[in-house]
C-alpha cells in the first residue's frame, strides 16, 4: 500500500471558481438549456441553468483578476452572482455585458485564500476547522466542544489577526471526528467502513473509493462481518490532503456496477464526477443512517482531526454518524460528489460533515467513475453555490424524485417514499433542508445546518470498543 499526495487543482478552480450543478439545474435540468453566449450586451441579468452558470463563470473567472471574490449560483432568480472587489465600472460592466449579476464585495478570493493559508499555520488546533463561503464573502471557522481555554484563546486570536470581516467564528456543540462504517457496508481489521463508488483503475482493474482513514486501518476489506476479504487497499491518504483509499477487488472479473444502493430495490445511477457548488443540495447514504440529504457550505475546507489535519474538504450539513465513514454524497442527476470523512453531531441534532472530493481522488489515484471522464475537470465548482430557494414540488411516492424546498427554509416531509430521493429543499447558508430523504429506505433526509457526527460513543482517541469514537488511525470498534 502507498501513501500520495494529491495533485494541486487547475488554476481555474482555485484562482477564478466554476460553478457546479447546483439545486437548480437538479430540480429543472431542462430549464434554459441554451443560453447564449458571455460577453453579450444584456439590459438585466439572465436566468440560466447552474450548467450554462458553470460554463460563463470559465469564462469571467478568468478575465477579473484581482477583483474577483468568489461566485455563486442563485437557484431562486436562477442567476449566476459574481463577487466584485472595489467599484471599478468596466469590471462591473463585464460582468453585467456578460449576463451576471455583480456583487461589490470587500474581500478578493486571493486574499481569503491567504486567510485559510494564515489560518493553518497559526491556529491548527485539534477541533478546529475553515472553509470559504462565498455567500458572506468569509472564511467560516468553526470549533468544536472541545476548543477551550487557550486553544479557543490561539483561534480566537488567530482570527482576529486577519483583520475586520475576513472570518467569523462559529461553535459547534459536537465533536469533530471521522465517521467509521458507512453506505454498502464493508468490514476490515475489526473495523466497519462504507464503500463509496465503484471504479475502474488506469489499467483496467475494477475497485472502490473510500475514506483513507479505513484504508489506513486495515488493507483488506471484506463485504461481510468476518468474510473472505474481497478487495485490497493499494493507496490511502490520511491525515494530510485528503481522505481517501482506492481498493481493487480481488477477482479482477468482478462486475462493478456504477450506483448507489438507496436500500428497498432503489438505485442512483452514477455517471459521472463533478465538483461541489456552494449552495448545492446533495444526499448522502450510509448504513447506519440510511439516505439523508441537505446543501454544501463551504469549498476547501480544512478540519483537525485528534489523527492529524486534513485539507481540501467539502463542508455540508448533512447529518452522518459513525459508521458512515466513506459514504457516496451525490447528486439526483447521479454526479459523484465526495466522500464521507467526518464531522460532529448526529441525525438528530444535526451538525457539520467534511467530505473528500470525489474528483480529487480519482485524479490522485488514476482511476475513473465508470467508462466516463472520472478525473477532475474543469466543469466543476469553486466558491460557487446555489442562493436561498428550493423549488415547490411535493414528494412522488415510490421511489419517485420529490421537490419540496421553499426559499430560505427547508421544506418539511418532502420526497419520495419507499427509498427514492426527495428534495428538502434548499435553506439559507447554515440553514437546510427538513425531512427531506427516503422515508422507507432509511432515515429521513433531516439534513438541517447540523453537527453530524457520533451518537453513541466514547471520545475519540480510544480506539475500542462498540459504539466508540475515531481512534487513533481513524478506525472504530463498531458493528452497527
Amino acid at each position: 500500500m502507498s501513501h500520495r499526495r494529491i495533485p494541486k487543482r487547475k488554476a481555474i478552480l482555485a484562482g477564478a471558481g466554476a460553478v457546479g450543478i447546483a439545486a437548480a439545474a437538479i430540480l429543472l435540468p431542462n430549464a434554459n438549456a441554451s443560453q447564449s453566449g458571455a460577453g453579450e450586451p444584456s439590459e438585466a441579468p439572465r436566468k440560466m441553468s447552474a450548467a450554462s452558470a458553470s460554463e460563463l463563470l470559465q469564462q469571467l473567472g478568468k478575465q477579473l483578476g484581482d477583483s474577483y471574490g468568489g461566485a455563486y449560483y442563485d437557484t431562486g432568480k436562477q442567476q449566476l452572482v459574481v463577487n466584485v472587489v472595489g467599484d471599478d465600472d468596466k469590471v462591473n460592466d463585464r460582468v453585467e455585458k456578460a449576463g451576471a449579476v455583480a456583487r461589490s464585495v470587500r474581500n478578493s478570493a486571493a486574499s481569503l485564500t491567504s486567510a485559510t493559508e494564515s489560518l493553518a499555520r497559526k491556529a491548527a488546533v485539534p477541533g478546529s476547522a475553515w472553509s470559504i463561503d462565498p455567500r458572506t464573502n468569509q472564511v467560516l471557522v468553526t470549533a468544536d466542544r472541545t476548543v477551550t481555554g487557550s486553544r479557543w484563546d490561539k483561534l480566537e486570536s488567530a482570527v482576529g489577526s486577519l483583520g475586520d470581516g475576513m472570518a467569523r467564528i462559529k461553535k459547534s456543540s459536537g465533536l469533530f471526528k471521522p465517521f467509521v462504517e458507512g453506505g454498502d457496508a464493508i468490514f476490515g481489521g475489526g473495523s466497519r467502513c462504507s464503500l463509496g463508488f465503484n471504479v475502474t483503475t488506469q489499467d483496467g482493474q475494477p475497485g472502490f473509493l473510500t475514506a483513507g482513514h479505513c484504508g489506513v486501518a486495515a488493507e483488506q476489506w471484506s463485504d461481510q462481518q468476518g468474510g473472505a476479504p474481497i478487495g485490497t487497499v493499494q493507496e490511502a491518504v490520511f491525515p494530510g490532503e485528503g481522505d481517501f483509499a482506492l481498493v481493487t477487488y480481488d477477482d479482477p472479473n468482478t462486475q462493478a456496477a456504477s450506483s448507489v444502493d438507496l436500500g428497498n430495490g432503489q438505485q442512483v445511477e452514477i455517471k459521472q464526477a463533478a465538483e461541489a457548488a456552494v449552495g448545492q443540495q446533495v444526499f448522502r447514504m450510509g448504513s447506519t443512517t440510511g439516505l439523508n440529504d441537505g446543501q454544501v457550505t463551504g469549498l476547501n475546507a480544512t478540519v483537525n482531526y485528534p489523527e492529524g489535519t486534513v485539507s481540501g474538504l467539502i463542508q455540508t450539513n448533512v447529518c452522518a454518524e459513525p459508521g458512515d465513514s466513506g459514504g457516496a454524497l451525490f447528486t439526483r442527476e447521479g454526479d459523484a460528489i465526495g466522500l464521507t470523512s467526518g464531522g460532529s453531531g448526529d441525525c438528530t441534532q444535526g451538525g457539520e460533515t467534511f467530505f473528500q472530493p470525489v474528483t480529487t481522488a480519482l485524479a490522485a489515484v488514476g482511476a475513473q467513475i465508470g467508462a466516463g471522464d472520472g478525473g477532475a475537470g474543469d466543469g466543476g465548482a469553486a466558491d460557487a453555490g446555489a442562493g436561498n430557494a428550493g423549488a415547490g414540488d411535493a414528494g412522488a411516492e415510490n421511489g419517485g424524485a420529490g421537490d419540496g424546498g421553499a426559499a430560505d427554509a427547508g421544506a418539511e416531509n418532502a420526497g419520495a417514499e419507499n427509498g427514492g430521493i426527495g428534495d428538502g429543499g434548499d435553506g439559507a447558508a447554515d440553514a437546510g433542508a427538513g425531512d427531506g430523504g427516503a422515508l422507507n429506505g432509511g432515515a429521513a433526509g433531516d439534513g438541517g445546518a447540523g453537527d453530524a457526527g457520533a451518537t453513541a460513543g466514547a471520545d475519540p482517541g480510544n480506539g475500542g470498543g462498540d459504539d466508540a469514537g475515531a481512534g487513533d488511525g481513524g478506525a472504530v470498534q463498531q458493528h452497527g
